[in-house]
């Protein structure tokens, strides 16, 4: 989300065909030690000092930078329907999904730590997996049975939109925690990245009407 996009624009309007194999092979490293494969989520980072999860913890903002950045990524290069590249990264997005599919809540939003209902509901995180599963199922990367789940998400956090038009429940900033406890102590806020990640959920839904 924060260098492989960049680093993948950069090479398409440079002309830098390197720049873009660089961050497909970025891609890939994300994939490898981030994955989850038991539930298809992914972990919010790896040590590669100490070879592991940190706390193991499916942290779900941290999810929804990928299910942002796969069809951006992909809609920014244009690969066709059977490059391996897209096709690998369409499966684990929709693994993905599936996944969120089975963890979200009644309401609609997704809790920080996704698998854990005893960490408090986050609004961010759910803004962006509205925007990543409906973009997806518009640009064709994932089934439309998943539709929705994003039209669900993207109802509740609405919802969460003040009549002043500031987002609420927001965790703030987090940094790699020790422990799962660590993220359900974070703080609920308004953030300007909860601002932006709505802003994506509702253009999004609007394009549908277009």
């Amino acid at each position: 989300m924060m260098s492989v996009l960049p680093l993948a624009k950069i090479g398409v309007l440079l002309h830098r065909p390197d720049y873009v194999e660089e961050a497909k092979r970025q891609f890939l490293l994300h994939i490898k030690y981030l994955t989850d494969t038991r539930t298809g989520l992914w972990y919010h980072g790896w040590t590669f000092l100490e070879r592991h999860n940190f706390a193991e913890a499916l942290w779900g903002r941290g999810n929804s930078w990928v299910t942002i950045a796969i069809p951006e990524f992909l809609s920014l290069l244009q690969l066709p329907p059977d490059d391996h590249m897209r096709v690998f990264l369409c499966s684990a997005l929709e693994q993905q999904v599936l996944a969120l599919k089975k963890f979200q809540n009644e309401n609609g939003l997704w809790h920080t730590l996704i698998d854990d209902p005893s960490s408090y509901l986050e609004v961010s995180a759910s803004a962006g997996f509205a925007f990543g599963i409906l973009k997806s199922i518009r640009m064709g990367y994932i089934s439309k049975e998943f539709k929705s789940t994003g039209q669900k998400a993207l109802e509740a956090v609405v919802n969460n939109v003040n009549e002043k038009g500031v987002v609420q429940n927001v965790s703030f900033g987090t940094p790699m925690g020790p422990t799962k406890e660590f993220y359900k102590a974070i703080k609920l806020t308004a953030m300007p990245y909860g601002q932006a990640m709505t802003l994506l959920c509702i253009v999004e839904r609007i394009r549908a009407f277009l």
